[in-house]
């Protein structure tokens, strides 16, 4: 075989596999997920076609999920896709979802494994009616030992618990970004063939960037170290950072991070007085410490604005925290601004 040939993501995670990086379990365990996200693909690909665009519901009223959100079909959908998929498998002993109250074991008629998979089915399905990108988020726990009954709490460990973590983008092309800790890297689904191939070995972010996203709309609700980061940021060259920045907001969080890892800048769903009572926007444990390891394994930073995101110790399976990640030397500048204030400066 020639070595330039492509690499498929089974190849790849055999290639792991044999480097002692991963095991059987957890190898299978990704390849189903993957094998989930093709599915998902398809669907969200037939869009208004398939009957899928709209919130889920009945009589009219739209369905609520745990976090008090309307779903959308392809929300309940691709939940139900991921549940179905991973039930079987015997690589899991419990999952948990951002549209789920609790985790769920698997079924006693199944083999249970030693892993734990939390997921964002459908991220950013807000933009699925108008055709948008969104995408799933996954992230692999361990479960810890001789446990036999698996509750929420086996799953409230840090990011830096993560053995796996990865998200699927459903756009032009659909691509899967995995990291089990040894980079991330990139997988571009061949429709022809059906099968992810690597596209991109080893992401890297660029430590200093002139890009930023961040909704602008709540700007009059952040704190005051948001408002005088972003202030600055835009005052351009003129201003104390000496350069002119540029603002990307899709609102669908895996398009604006996959943007990120492809060329740069920093996303940031900061701290604002409408999210404050509840501790954040996005969830840390389907969406924040997922999409820090990616960026952390691809030379970037992630951050609370106040704490390294990966240190954060998880009190609750639907926990919400502040966001900063993207290029290393930036997360670390919205982070001084933080402290500086946190100081009194």
């Amino acid at each position: 075989m020639s070595p330039t040939s492509p690499v498929s993501l089974t190849r790849y995670l055999i290639e792991e596999q044999r480097e002692g990086r991963i095991g059987p379990n957890l190898r299978l365990l990704i390849e189903v997920v993957a094998r989930a996200c093709k599915s998902i693909s398809i669907q969200v690909g037939k869009g208004a076609l398939g009957g899928v665009l709209g919130d889920a519901g009945t009589g009219g009223e739209a369905s609520i999920n745990v976090q008090g959100e309307a779903q959308k079909k392809l929300d309940v959908l691709s939940n139900e896709i991921l549940l179905e998929a991973n039930a079987w498998g015997g690589h899991l002993a419990a999952l948990a979802s951002e549209e789920m109250d609790h985790c769920v074991a698997i079924p006693d008629e199944y083999p249970r494994g030693k892993y734990l998979l939390l997921f964002d089915p459908l991220d950013g399905s807000s933009n699925i009616d108008v055709n948008i990108s969104v995408g799933t988020i996954f992230s692999v726990l361990r479960c810890p030992d001789d446990v036999e009954t698996v509750g929420d709490e086996h799953f409230l460990q840090p990011g830096t618990a993560q053995v796996a973590a990865g998200y699927c983008t459903y756009g032009p092309s659909t691509m899967l970004v995995l990291t089990i800790g040894n980079g991330t890297h990139a997988f571009t689904l061949d429709r022809e063939i059906g099968s992810f191939v690597m596209t991109t070995r080893g992401m890297r972010i660029p430590e200093e960037t002139k890009e930023f996203a961040v909704n602008m709309s709540n700007q009059r609700f952040w704190e005051p170290p948001m408002q005088a980061y972003v202030g600055d940021l835009l005052k351009g060259r003129e201003g104390p950072r000496g350069k002119d920045f540029n603002m990307r907001w899709v609102a669908s969080m895996v398009a604006d991070v996959h943007r990120i890892l492809t060329r740069g800048g920093i996303f940031s769903y900061p701290l604002d007085a409408k999210c404050a009572a509840k501790g954040g926007k996005l969830r840390l444990m389907y969406e924040a410490n997922p999409m820090a390891f990616l960026v952390e394994q691809a030379g970037g930073a992630a951050s609370t604005g106040r704490q390294r995101m990966l240190e954060v110790q998880p009190t609750g399976l639907h926990q919400r925290v502040p966001v900063f990640l993207g290029s290393k030397a930036e997360v670390e500048a919205a982070v001084r601004y933080h402290a500086s204030h946190d100081a009194g400066g």
